[in-house]
């Protein structure tokens, strides 16, 4: 029997949201699993070793040398050694640091981002947030693409495919781009033997080709003396070569990044027996030795590709069309190895610029859905992975074509993105050493950051791909963000409700009879603005004098917060007037769930008595929208309307 076009629909529609979940209250939507499977708890892993962990980290960060001495060489030339040396220089004395610090303040994988979050509230730091947030998406989506184009690069100029492959560049980036997309649709766990497997071998043939290259420049001792020479007479002594070196470090900060996905994957980190979730000392220190081998393992291989590419491969040859483009390392590989140990080489080094490009992905798809269901600016379905993973191939699909396919071209717009997310991080750890009052680290830090922001600035100006994509990206992300919020301005966000033992008793007490609710904006708080209150609730309702009344006055927090908890609190004022105080970032929305909350607790529907709001209903509404208060007798109908859709459960709501 044919299937109908509406199954067909339905099985897309169900595959496509599979695993989509209410991220606010943590309620899967997938079943329960069946008699004897384990949990999400249980089989989820238990913590590596932080060296397996840092080849998850490292097949982002060591990939870069597939890239980053022809870069390097592009942009310094003859410098470009000493330019290398300053860029490690930074990575040991300002990145290193900074990260460690980071793993210190922020241990659950949140990075640099979650503490400048807390230092920040109310809409400026929600926004501030979503500008990061738009960096870091510029940061992991530049890293699938030009990875996808570099591992595209070695393909084509590899001598056994480059005559058939020359001009099909853009279109093997495509079907990489879009591969990677398909792994993610199938559904993809990051597998870290993989990524151990694929760092170490990768990093042996890196071996390999440096000390090839070494006993090269030491049998050909005039390589060295030639590239000497030259320097000389092009920068004249070695503090100009320090100040130009200087001048074009922005451009290789290509060699920066790792750091933001190595607190990233903290989580991963085994501890100790005695880690708490307020304190894991024992991976608070693994992530340590992590970024610090990792930062020392790069820098040797980062120092030693440079000068060898530098004064082994002609300078011609690292241009556009040269074959040592986007490709110095393994353009030795077949100079000096052969064709077939090349090839290998090119094939390692596609893979892990394949899988570069897969921890992009997974870092993207964590790391959106971790800030904006927080902020109500989630739309519904990107609360499950198929729906983003199409949306953010597609924009890698236009961004590959924007840039066509160039590993040089895209060089700006991720060195933007790096330079941006360790600026922050830098700063954020200045501010969080001032706090702790400690003055050294403070102005180290300060130091710091006023390089990376130096730094960053300059690459702007230089190289504005970056900030414009990046720009793009804020702008999406805060406009969807916006929308969504909107969208979601009815729905019920407080996740639960306490009272503490006196609103209990209220709750219950005035359920044995009518419960009538007041909403009231609390003002002076004396005894006449209570008993004016309930005689004017009573006139407009015309409800009779022996009616019991339990006052509810909501305090506003952070209207820009989307969801939290509800604490209500009792209280006796001048002797006779029950009030339960609440502290929320919505009134609308606090009033609802109390309301929903006492009808649970006692079986009766209650009543709840308003006021009409005074002033234009739209600028009410946007009152409402931003600042949590405004038309609130509505707002709180339509809330109760959509989290409570039985008409006959509703509780009821008066205006007078």
């Amino acid at each position: 029997m044919a299937t109908s076009p509406t199954a067909r629909a339905g099985r897309l529609r169900a595959w496509m949201l599979e695993g989509l979940s209410d991220m606010g209250k943590g309620r899967p939507a997938a079943p329960p699993p069946a008699d004897g499977a384990p949990t999400v708890a249980e089989s989820a892993p238990k913590g590596q070793p932080w060296w397996r962990v840092m080849c998850l980290t490292g097949v982002d960060y060591f990939s870069t040398l597939g890239y980053q001495p022809g870069i390097a060489a592009l942009a310094a030339g003859l410098l470009s050694p000493v330019a290398t040396v300053v860029l490690v220089v930074v990575t040991l004395a300002g990145a290193l640091p900074v990260y460690r610090r980071v793993a210190e303040e922020s241990h659950n994988g949140e990075g640099s981002i979650a503490m400048l979050e807390r230092l920040l509230s109310f809409w400026k730091g929600k926004l501030f947030v979503l500008t990061l947030l738009g960096f870091a998406a510029t940061d992991f989506l530049i890293t699938i693409t030009l990875s996808a184009a570099d591992a595209s690069t070695h393909l084509v100029e590899n001598p056994h495919l480059s005559e058939a492959l020359h001009d099909k560049q853009m279109l093997i980036t495509l079907v990489l781009v879009a591969l990677l997309g398909a792994v993610f649709l199938k559904g993809f766990l990051e597998a870290i033997g993989v990524a151990v497997a694929l760092v170490g071998v990768y990093l042996a043939l890196n071996v390999v080709v440096i000390l090839t290259g070494l006993w090269h420049v030491l049998t050909e001792g005039h390589v060295v003396t030639d590239w000497s020479a030259a320097l000389t007479q092009e920068h004249g002594n070695i503090f100009v070569m320090i100040g130009v070196a200087l001048v074009v470090f922005p451009k290789l900060a290509l060699g920066l990044s790792g750091f933001e996905t190595g607190v990233a994957v903290m989580p991963h980190v085994k501890g100790d027996p005695d880690d708490t979730e307020a304190r894991p000392a024992g991976r608070i220190r693994g992530t340590k030795k992590l970024l610090t081998t990792a930062a020392l393992i790069m820098s040797v291989f980062l120092i030693s590709t440079s000068f060898l590419t530098t004064v082994l491969i002609p300078q011609r040859e690292f241009e556009a069309g040269g074959q040592a483009n986007g490709r110095a390392l393994a353009y030795l590989a077949h100079e000096y190895l052969g064709n077939t140990f090349g090839t290998v080489y090119d094939v390692s080094t596609i893979a892990i610029l394949w899988f570069a490009g897969a921890s992009a992905m997974a870092g993207l798809l964590n790391l959106m859905p971790r800030y904006l269901p927080r902020y109500g600016m989630a739309p519904h379905w990107a609360r499950a992975v198929r729906p983003m993973v199409i949306v953010f191939t597609l924009v890698a699909f236009l961004v590959t074509w924007i840039f066509d396919a160039s590993v040089d071209a895209q060089g700006g717009a991720y060195a933007t993105g790096v330079l941006v997310l360790i600026s922050s991080a830098a700063v954020a750890v200045t501010i969080a050493a001032r706090k702790a009052r400690q003055r050294g680290w403070t102005i180290g830090f300060a130091v710091i950051s006023a390089v990376f922001l130096y730094t960053t600035v300059v690459n702007v100006i230089e190289r504005p791909d970056g900030v414009k994509i990046g720009a793009c990206f804020i702008a999406g992300i805060i406009l969807i963000s916006l929308l969504s919020r909107l969208g979601r301005a009815f729905e019920l966000r407080v996740t639960h409700v306490e009272l503490d033992d006196l609103a209990e008793r209220f709750i219950k007490d005035i359920a044995s009879r009518t419960p009538r609710f007041v909403a009231n904006e609390p003002d002076r708080r004396d005894q006449a603005e209570y008993r004016d209150k309930i005689e004017q609730i009573r006139a407009d309702n015309d409800l009779s004098a022996g009616e019991d009344f339990v006052f509810v006055e909501v305090t506003i927090t952070d209207p820009s917060e989307f969801e939290a908890g509800l604490t209500v609190r009792g209280e006796v004022l001048h002797d006779r007037y029950r009030v339960l105080t609440v502290e929320s970032s919505s009134i609308p929305n606090a009033l609802a769930a109390l309301l929903l909350h006492a009808r649970d607790l006692t079986g009766v529907r209650p009543h709840i008595y308003f006021e009409w709001t005074e002033g234009n209903p739209f600028a009410n509404f946007l009152r409402f929208f931003l600042f949590g208060q405004g038309e609130v007798a509505p707002v709180t109908r339509e809330v109760l309307r959509e989290a409570e859709p039985d008409r006959a459960r509703r509780p009821y709501v008066h205006v007078g």
